[in-house]
């Protein structure tokens, strides 16, 4: 059997096989969505991309991100047939102790990025295909997507960036199977209106009979010689190679029982499965050596005069040209705010390594996953606000284990007149819930930049919460800071009856109460918890239970999930007891200075609050 159209037709009934008896085994999965694609990823897998067989995550691989990620069997199945690992283990599918989970995940080498919460994969694509650009590497990316993910915006947004940035080593394919996971999708098989919606986008696309090894074939040829980037949009049928589960409604999700119903499948694929077709010899990639490393130099210290007042959002962008200078993995991606959060210096400086992603948050966060992917460490920065609008995408890129540094400038009510649609109140709970996170909160430019520079060298997600306002200096060039350090800013010797716990804008309205509560005689300890996940729960504790065993924490924030929750965490189980003030209700526009005494976080509701806790006593 020499002709490649037989060689794809047995290796995708191979694969079919492989995914109906995975499922089975393992008594749930989405086989048909699996049966759909089979045909297009046996002629990727097989006769298209250049890669290493024995190794999935080899550097030099060309790239394939399914995004589509509950035909994660398929997957699997191809890897397997390439030769990276025996079949067999095929059938250890979703298993607690197997790396073939439901949806793939970095547990196994060949998923490069978390998937199944749909449409964003193709974003990962446009990461992926942008370091490629920047480094000059010859690999090329093929994502494939559903036609029910379609839906999402998200994938829009990363179609429109891949046509800004010319991506011409980026392929999307489409697999227009008509189904979704509960009823048909929105086009069905309308096949020429998912190829006019791309072209609009500035897309060359081709649509194609998804289960026609020629039509694919030269669908992957002219995306080889393509000049921008270029989708294939593949009708296909789900369940394809099964009778009785092709385009059949009832199927999605569900696996075949053991038996009787897996074998009559197997009896319709295994004549075409079992012919024989030649070794798999794919092409390999063209070797690529990455320039060499820079060496350790170190990072120029922060230059601020004592009588300075400085934005902590400027100091990061300060920051940012200061690490850009000695790492040149960093880059830094922007979603049309970066005259805000004055990223705008990196780009000034490193015009190369800056990706401007435009109002796109879900975009920028999936494009920076794909570029952490390929070793670079991506800054990315918006204001804090819009940050949850793509959290779902941060969700997954902390499943994929992505090396991300996220900045949200404009942080609380202190923004001032803008009002509470620009106010991020509720950001440092949705990044502490970020398993393995990092969550730094600095109040002057320069513990910014120090951490700025610290949450470099992190692995995950490190976040940076900034301010509007500018603040005082109130750290030397010399101080140090860690994750999960604080650092305690005033203390009455010894005789301290309260801690107050603050970080970010309220640290210099404690600094203020404590000079008033001093001067009525009362003395409290002022700690600036810059490191807000994770905490200094030993300086808490020791503070709360020498200062009567109270803390009083204060936050331009929501009382949910924020500093005040990460405080009580730290110290509730030491029996001291936890005050909090925070935002409590939804805030309105107005001057900075008159929000944050409105929602009583100003160094006057410390005032207040300390002496009645001084009186319970």
């Amino acid at each position: 059997m020499n002709s490649a159209e037989d060689q794809i037709r047995v290796r995708a009934a191979r694969l079919r096989v492989h995914c109906l008896r995975s499922t089975s085994e393992a008594g749930s999965g989405h086989p048909t969505s699996c049966l759909s694609a089979a045909d297009l990823v046996a002629a990727l897998f097989f006769h298209v991309m250049r890669y290493h067989p024995e190794s999935p995550g080899h550097p030099d691989n060309d790239r394939f991100v399914l995004s589509k990620g509950h035909a994660a069997p398929l997957l699997y199945a191809a890897w397997a047939e390439a030769g990276a690992f025996d079949p067999e283990k095929l059938l250890t599918l979703r298993r607690f102790d197997s790396e073939l989970e439901g949806h793939p995940t970095p547990r196994f080498p060949g998923a490069i990025a978390a998937t199944g919460s749909l449409g964003q994969g193709l974003s990962i694509g446009v990461g992926l295909a942008l370091a490629a650009k920047r480094d000059g590497r010859p690999f090329r990316v093929y994502v494939l997507l559903g036609d029910g993910e379609t839906a999402e915006g998200s994938v829009w947004e990363a179609v429109a960036l891949g046509a800004y940035y010319g991506l011409d080593n980026l392929v999307a394919i489409v697999d227009v199977n008509g189904f979704g996971q509960s009823q048909r999708t929105m086009y069905g098989f309308d096949v020429d209106s998912y190829c006019a919606r791309l072209r609009s986008f500035g897309w060359e696309a081709v649509g194609i009979d998804g289960h026609d090894p020629a039509q694919i074939l030269g669908a992957f040829d002219l995306a080889r010689r393509a000049d921008r980037p270029f989708a294939i949009v593949a009708e296909t049928r789900k369940g394809k190679g099964v009778s009785f589960l092709e385009d059949k409604e009832g199927w999605h999700g569900k696996a075949l029982k053991k038996g009787e119903e897996l074998e009559r499948a197997l009896r319709e694929l295994e004549p075409e499965a079992r012919r024989e077709v030649p070794p798999v010899s794919p092409r390999r990639p063209e070797p690529w050596s990455p320039p060499p490393p820079s060496g350790d130099r170190p990072i120029p210290p922060p230059e601020y005069r004592t009588d300075d007042s400085v934005a902590t959002r400027e100091a990061y962008g300060s920051a940012l040209v200061k690490l850009g200078a000695v790492r040149p993995e960093i880059v830094v991606l922007d979603a049309d705010t970066k005259n805000s959060t004055f990223s705008e210096r990196f780009l000034a400086a490193y015009p190369d390594r800056f990706f401007e992603e435009f109002i796109a948050e879900q975009n920028m966060v999936g494009t920076a996953v794909g570029l952490a992917a390929c070793g670079k460490v991506p800054f990315l920065s918006t204001f804090a606000c819009f940050l949850t609008r793509a959290f779902d995408h941060l969700r997954m890129a902390a499943i994929s284990r992505a090396n991300l540094k996220c900045a949200g400038s404009h942080c609380g009510v202190s923004i001032g007149e803008d009002g509470p649609s620009q106010m991020g109140l509720e950001d440092l709970a949705m990044m502490r819930a970020l398993p393995g996170s990092t969550v730094f909160y600095p109040c002057d430019a320069v513990s910014t930049e120090k951490l700025v520079v610290l949450a470099a060298s992190l692995p995950g997600i490190s976040y940076l919460r900034l301010t509007r306002p500018k603040t005082p200096i109130l750290y030397s060039a010399s101080e140090e800071f860690s994750a999960g350090g604080s650092k305690v800013l005033r203390s009455g010797d010894g005789r301290d009856s309260l801690a107050v716990v603050t970080a970010g804008i309220t640290v210099f309205e404690a600094l203020r109460a404590f000079e008033i509560l001093r001067d009525r005689g009362l003395s409290v300890r002022v700690i600036d918890a810059y490191s807000v996940k994770p905490i200094d729960a030993a300086t808490l504790v020791r503070s709360g239970k020498e200062c009567g065993g109270k803390i009083l924490t204060v936050e331009d924030h929501y009382p949910e999930g924020g500093l005040g929750e990460a405080v009580l965490e730290a110290v509730g189980r030491e029996g001291i007891r936890v005050h909090k003030l925070a935002v409590r209700e939804i805030p309105r526009s107005g001057k900075p200075a008159e929000l944050l005494h409105a929602y009583g976080i100003d160094h006057q509701a410390i005032v207040a609050a300390a002496e009645r806790l001084a009186r319970e006593s």
